[in-house]
């Protein structure tokens, strides 16, 4: 029995131990998007999903508009959605894999549920970028 509570506490411990918080913490990785001169930087999450899209960095390609709440661009390969939710709801900001589709989405408004929609990330400020009409190229590079 004292067996058990000493397993117990010293398990409590360490699930809240600093340098485990530390680890679980910089899981996040960071990216920068090039746009027209401009830098979007990120924060992607760490899944299955995430990691199959930075195996494609770095990139360039072309974003075009999508039904005014999001520009859009067509990866080189399908990407993992091993343990991925169903689907989810994009804010402002939203970097996300569309399933169906196998492209990626740069959300700068908000969207109603989608299935099939994984958020990789989040962009920080300068999404007014995204909103100019019509193409435009980026390159997408992993930050250090």
């Amino acid at each position: 029995m004292n067996a058990l509570r000493l397993f117990l506490v010293s398990s409590a411990l360490t699930a809240f131990s600093p340098s485990l918080l530390a680890q679980k913490a910089s899981a996040a990785t960071n990216i920068t998007l090039n746009i027209g001169g401009s830098t979007l930087n990120a924060t992607l999450t760490d899944s299955a999903t995430t990691r199959a899209f930075l195996s494609l960095l770095p990139l360039t390609l072309t974003l075009e508009n999508h039904g005014g709440t999001e520009k859009i661009t067509y990866l080189p390969r399908k990407l993992s959605t091993t343990g991925a939710p169903a689907g989810s709801t994009p804010t402002a900001g939203t970097i996300a894999y569309y399933t169906p589709w196998g492209n990626l989405a740069l959300f700068y408004k908000e969207f109603s549920y989608s299935a099939g929609l994984i958020v990789l990330g989040k962009l920080g400020s300068g999404l007014e970028i995204l909103r100019q009409p019509g193409k435009v190229k980026v390159t997408i590079t992993q930050r250090q």
